[in-house]
């Protein structure tokens, strides 16, 4: 039986010729063979090979939604936000009012320009009524950018972070009063909730505290989500003059909750 012919092909490198191949799998096609010290390289099939391609592709992107997986999984686990309030979204939040819609759209605003707010260290106030959203909306804020940019956020409330620094104080601990500070001002986004909580006038370790991490993270320009019960008037006495102070520069916005409590209600 006469053999198919070899066929020349001038666009190849010099010596460099083209043949008649069968693949088991997609038949026929033509197989390059290249000139090799001494030794002839052939070429596979072309199907075969796109298939491989593919394969590894896919892994690749499988890879690499894994890793964002772990990552995300290693962000929420440094955010320290709690349990009830982890899976909370922006979508989640159910506004029925025009205030509840404003609130909302000022915390999507919000985390939509996360990365330029970032840059100037613009802080956001959600004050207001209890059992309105604040914190759902705050820790919505905190998902959204740590699931679309490279921002870490960090959850906290005033009374957690107050008996950590107590804590310290025992020599026992591993953690320095530092140490933690550190923790606080460091992360892309940090939201102090709780505050004003207790109606007895902040004690000078509290305001200390809370002047410490608000001013450490002003100075490193880092944005700051303050969640409060009280109004815009009263949390000056609750923090401090000096840390309002921090809060309003770059142009502080305030949003206020004014409505009555929705707990039990499902988004909140």
């Amino acid at each position: 039986m006469r053999s198919e012919p070899v066929i020349p092909n001038a666009e190849l490198p010099p010596g460099t010729r083209i043949q008649p191949a069968e693949c088991e799998t997609h038949g026929a096609y033509e197989q390059k063979v290249f000139p090799l010290l001494g030794k002839e390289l052939k070429s596979g099939c072309p199907e075969c090979g796109r298939k491989i391609r593919e394969e590894a592709e896919e892994a690749e992107r499988a890879n690499k939604a894994m890793e964002l997986h772990m990552a995300m999984e290693r962000k929420l686990g440094a955010a320290l936000i709690p349990k009830r309030f982890v899976s909370k979204t922006l979508d989640g939040y159910v506004a029925t009012t025009l205030e509840q819609r404003k609130a909302l759209n000022t915390c999507r605003r919000y985390a939509a320009e996360f990365l330029q707010i970032a840059e100037s260290g613009r802080c956001l106030l959600l004050l207001g009524k209890p059992g309105t959203g604040k914190t759902h909306l705050s820790v919505a804020i905190a998902n959204e950018i740590m699931a679309t940019t490279t921002a870490t956020a960090v959850y906290r409330t005033v009374g957690a972070i107050l008996q950590s620094i107590r804590a310290s104080y025992d020599r026992a601990t591993e953690q320095t009063e530092s140490q933690i500070l550190s923790s606080l001002i460091s992360p892309s986004l940090l939201i102090l909730d709780e505050i004003g909580v207790s109606k007895e006038k902040p004690s000078d370790f509290e305001l200390t505290t809370l002047f410490a991490i608000i001013n450490g993270r002003y100075e490193e320009q880092r944005p700051t989500i303050i969640v409060s019960n009280l109004s815009a008037q009263a949390l000056p006495d609750a923090i401090g003059e000096r840390c309002v102070d921090r809060l309003r520069e770059g142009g502080v916005i305030v949003q206020p909750f004014e409505w009555e409590s929705q707990r039990g209600k499902e988004g909140f």
